[in-house]
């Protein structure tokens, strides 16, 4: 079974997720943006990374709903910031030519995608569990801009379940209390998984 959610839901999914203002003022760790941000972004850099435009097939890979709201240091709901994301695909292949294993990556997997959070500062993608990179444990790399341009965050997503996280050098860089505030919040679905990441902007 495939999931598949109407964009109505897709946008509505954040507001099922929304947190008090004052339930977490600790700013969102900053993180290396990684070699692989794409050169160009793709033509189609929607939030939906599961169907290319053109392409007959889906992406392969554990379907995820990623998505949270975003907050500045007081609490309050950022509309209109603007949200990245860029990651593997399952086989764990950047859409980068830098990645040495570029000609084999899912040409039905999008690997990038963008979007404004609405009025309640709430954003979504449609994606899925990245596959496993060389020497690293699996996440999902997200730059942050604030409506107003003058604030952004470059940081990445882990997945609290995943068995190589106590050896990737930059979340072990981390303190505890960081290494908390960058793991996703899992809750299963049909075919896939819902993860809650929220962010707060310094």
């Amino acid at each position: 079974m495939t999931l598949i959610l109407p964009r109505r839901l897709l946008l509505a999914a954040p507001a099922v997720i929304t947190l008090p203002a004052a339930a977490q003022v600790m700013r969102t760790p900053a993180q290396m943006e990684g070699p692989y941000y794409p050169r160009a972004i793709p033509a189609d850099a929607d939030d939906d990374l599961l169907q290319v435009a053109g392409q007959p097939r889906a992406a392969r890979g554990q379907r995820l709903l990623l998505g949270g709201v975003v907050r500045g240091r007081d609490g309050a709901p950022m509309a209109g910031a603007r949200v990245q994301i860029w990651q593997a695909d399952a086989a764990g292949i950047y859409l980068h030519p830098g990645d040495a294993r570029f000609a084999e990556r899912d040409p039905g997997f999008q690997g990038y995608g963008a979007t404004r959070t609405t009025e309640a500062g709430g954003y979504a993608f449609r994606t899925i569990r990245p596959g496993l990179y060389p020497g690293r444990t699996p996440h999902i790399h997200m730059r942050i801009t604030a409506p107003d341009g003058r604030t952004e965050l470059t940081t990445q997503a882990y997945f609290p379940d995943a068995p190589r996280n106590d050896r990737d050098m930059l979340l072990r860089s981390l303190s505890g209390a960081d290494r908390a505030l960058l793991m996703v919040e899992l809750t299963p679905m049909d075919d896939g998984a819902r993860a809650r990441f929220d962010i707060v902007l310094g």
